[in-house]
């Protein structure tokens, strides 16, 4: 295809993703988004200008070479546009789907300024899924370091880090406390939003590069970080085992059956089946009316899920307005288009219950904007005398995580904050020498992305560490 002028690509309007239709998917856990066609994909290419000082990467907490891999696409050579992206992202079918592009790359676009931003994310997704279909064997295997690595966790920092390592010519092996490996990306997110075939296939092409993955091992109670740094003969550890201890609002009636943090309802949904209809017995509440307490990612997941799970209605309760929801656009939307009910401005008081324990009912007050806090969003004060009902069955706590303890608490000498996160210096190590660590136990409760990026620059310092040279990834 000839250049195309900017004036010409800046006519081009934003290519829409054709989602399967809203009143099929409320009732079905089957990907909401079905990817750009190839035409589709290629026009959304032409829509890049090809900045010469291209914004977008710096938004990108991996440093995808955007425009790159987008003028690839735009060329109709698809290889040479997966050579780009996989030479920066180990996980692209992932990230293309649940990152936050919006608020990162897409927000940097030129094209965001006077109108819609180039689908960075669309087309990410859509040449990982022609790699996944089309090409079998990525990888070159580097020439061997003889340094062995532990990574802690497979969720995405973890996942990177070893792909990042494994690149180097480092042996990774991951270890994962559950049955599958994935973390987050299979336990926490929803079918319809990542189905789990995408991150098993990904899953698969770090094996391949010669990553091993160990499940159904505790860090902290199977073997601790020191046993892993001397008896079991690993030159350093990568610790990324997240932060998935739950935080309940500390009401009455919490106690009461049919309460569920976010954090349980979605692992018993995604990992016990519950979403593979009359294949499974998972012991999970049906019901009728659920309610869903908070306005984040996890929050949305959850509600939309018990809206396919027989809720009717399923309602978000959110103590701000709709303007302040952290949660994306895209799955605010997609919850609307499927029934959900929103309540704003909506603080639980109390989870009801019944004579025999189960929960009824949530009671509530109105709340109203004042002054912003430190998050720089409005906080909600209550509004006198404005307490009300909503009737349910199960009432789902979504408002947040924190470290959990285990591995901290079985590991002296490890720094730690006020939350029980792990203290880390400007290249992810921790107090612990060889010792490093990123994603939320660092942070807190953050992105897939963001996490991500801590598991790729922590390789590179971890290769450093282990005295490879300047830290830089061998070729793909």
């Amino acid at each position: 295809m000839p250049t195309m002028k900017p004036s010409e690509r800046m006519k081009i309007p934003r290519q829409a993703m054709p989602e399967r239709h809203a009143a099929e998917r409320a009732v079905c856990f089957q990907e909401v988004n079905c990817g750009y066609p190839p035409d589709a994909a290629a026009t959304e290419a032409n829509r890049c200008l090809q900045c010469k000082d291209a914004k977008c990467i710096g938004g990108c907490p991996v440093g995808v070479n955007i425009p790159a891999f987008v003028e690839a696409i735009a060329a109709n050579d698809l290889s040479a546009a997966a050579d780009i992206l996989l030479a920066d992202n180990v996980l692209p079918g992932i990230t293309g789907r649940v990152c936050p592009q919006e608020k990162q790359c897409e927000a940097l676009c030129v094209r965001a300024k006077k109108g819609t931003p180039v689908g960075v994310g669309y087309l990410e997704r859509f040449v990982a899924d022609w790699a996944r279909e089309h090409r079998k064997d990525l990888f070159e295997p580097p020439a061997a370091t003889g340094k062995r690595v532990a990574v802690v966790g497979s969720g995405p920092g973890g996942l990177t880090c070893a792909g990042e390592l494994a690149k180097r010519g480092h042996a990774v092996t991951v270890f994962e406390a559950l049955h599958i490996p994935g973390g987050v990306l299979v336990y926490g997110i929803p079918e319809f939003r990542l189905p789990k075939a995408i991150v098993h296939a990904e899953v698969e092409s770090l094996r391949r590069r010669g990553v091993e993955i160990v499940t159904d091992v505790v860090i902290g109670q199977t073997y601790t970080i020191h046993e892993l740094l001397g008896v079991e003969g690993f030159d350093s550890v990568f610790i990324a085992n997240g932060a998935g201890l739950p935080i309940f609002q500390g009401i009455p009636g919490e106690n009461l059956k049919g309460v569920y943090s976010a954090n349980e309802f979605l692992t018993r949904v995604n990992l016990m089946g519950a979403y593979r209809f009359g294949e499974t017995d998972t012991p999970i509440i049906k019901a009728s009316e659920t309610v869903v307490c908070g306005g984040g990612n996890t929050a949305m997941d959850a509600v939309r899920t018990a809206r396919r799970l027989g809720g009717d209605p399923a309602t978000l309760a959110y103590r701000r307005s709709r303007e302040e929801m952290p949660a994306r656009a895209e799955e605010v939307k997609h919850a609307e288009e499927e029934g959900v009910v929103f309540r704003f401005l909506c603080s639980p008081l109390e989870v009801l219950g019944d004579e025999k324990g189960w929960v009824r009912g949530v009671r509530c007050i109105q709340m109203e904007l004042g002054e912003p806090d430190a998050s720089g969003r409005r906080r909600p004060v209550p509004v006198p005398g404005s307490e009300f009902e909503i009737p349910c069955q199960v009432f789902i706590q979504a408002i947040g995580t924190k470290a959990n303890p285990l591995l901290t608490q079985t590991t002296p000498g490890l720094n730690t904050n006020k939350w029980g996160n792990i203290i880390v210096d400007a290249d992810h190590m921790t107090s612990i020498p060889g010792v490093f660590a990123g994603g939320d136990i660092v942070r807190g409760g953050a992105t897939v992305i963001l996490a991500m990026g801590d598991g790729k620059s922590a390789a590179a310092a971890m290769d450093r560490y282990l005295g490879n040279g300047s830290g830089d990834a061998a070729s793909t």
